[in-house]
């Protein structure tokens, strides 16, 4: 399913077609429902020093505060591409038995899994509504919130890898200012995170979420 997404994302950003958006700035703002699967965590305790490697089935709770959102700004130009960026709030909880396996009494993502890309994006006309695609690459910016059985706790952001994001999506304008959308997103990214007194940290999180959100274009 992913690889079919990527190869779709690829051919619409480069479909030709008339952009009607052109010349214009939009700003986007959306929220949603937001999970991330099963990932490995692997690393080193700062305590004893032991290795520890666990499949981790992260949970995403969307509507917990703080609640999953995102905000996007498009340079709308009037060639094939347009170009823009994004800031996605998202998050991942470890659950206890995953916690008690890898020897943590918390471990979370949740102030949150933070992913800032820089956007390519095409648009095109669909009767009364407007389709698009994205991809984007940028970094993760967690708060990381990490503590070992009977270590010290690390609560602090950290820059921890690349990440990549892909989307697809239907809007629909009300008026010459303002639209509507809904959209598939995915996120992945590589995080390397340091704990606390020599301990470590690895592990790749995926993101799915179906975004609704509202823009304002001028």
């Amino acid at each position: 399913m992913t690889r079919f997404i990527y190869c779709f994302l690829v051919f619409a950003i480069f479909l030709p077609t008339e952009n009607i958006y052109a010349n214009s700035i939009e700003i986007s703002f959306y929220g949603g429902v937001q999970s991330s699967p099963h990932s490995r965590i692997t690393g080193k305790h700062s305590t004893s020093g032991a290795q520890y490697s666990e499949l981790v089935g992260w949970e995403g709770k969307s509507f917990k505060a703080p609640i999953y959102y995102g905000i996007r700004t498009t340079f709308w130009r009037d060639d094939r591409l347009s170009y823009g960026a994004e800031f996605t709030h998202t998050k991942a909880y470890a659950p206890n038995s995953a916690l008690q396996s890898a020897g943590f009494d918390r471990l979370e993502f949740t102030d949150g899994h933070n992913i800032l890309t820089v956007n390519i994006m095409k648009l095109w006309e669909l009767n009364d509504f407007n389709t698009y695609s994205l991809a984007g690459l940028g970094v993760a910016i967690p708060h990381v919130d990490a503590l070992p059985s009977g270590g010290v706790h690390t609560f602090e952001y950290q820059f921890s890898g690349l990440a990549f994001r892909a989307a697809i999506g239907l809007s629909r304008r009300l008026n010459d200012d303002f639209s509507v959308f809904s959209e598939y997103q995915f996120t992945a990214s590589d995080n390397k995170v340091t704990l606390l007194n020599g301990g470590s940290l690895k592990t790749k999180l995926l993101t799915n979420a179906f975004n609704f959100g509202v823009s304002y274009n001028f």
